[in-house]
Parts: C-alpha cells; sequence; structure tokens
C-alpha cells in the first residue's frame, strides 16, 4: 500500500489497516516457523506497511 492511499484514509481506517496488517505479520510468523512460507519476502513487505501506517498516524497525530 502507497503512502498517498494511506494519507487519504480517517484515523478509524488507518487503525483498521493496522490491525490487519499486524495479523497478517502474526500469521506470515507462523507460516514460517512451521516452515509452510514459500515467499519469505512477505515478512519484509508486512513489515513495512505496519511502519507506513504507524508513520502517517504519528503525523496526523502531529497535526492536531
Amino acid at each position: 500500500m502507497k503512502a498517498t492511499e494511506l494519507r487519504q484514509k480517517n484515523d478509524a481506517d488507518l487503525a483498521k489497516e493496522l490491525l490487519d496488517l499486524r495479523k497478517a505479520q502474526f500469521s506470515l510468523r507462523m507460516q514460517l516457523a512451521t516452515q509452510q512460507l514459500s515467499n519469505s519476502s512477505q515478512l519484509g513487505k508486512v513489515r513495512k506497511d505496519i511502519a507506513r501506517v504507524k508513520t502517517i498516524q504519528s503525523e496526523k497525530a502531529a497535526a492536531k
């Protein structure tokens, strides 16, 4: 997900997106632990998406 798309969302949508990404990260970590994950680069992508969402949330909080 791109930062421009995230900036258009409101606080509630960002919180929901963060929760969904955290669930996806947990699922990927469990797949990695049980050796079921075929594409390990997904973990890095999810981590970066989480960082993007948290950055946008902090930007919006600082702007208030």
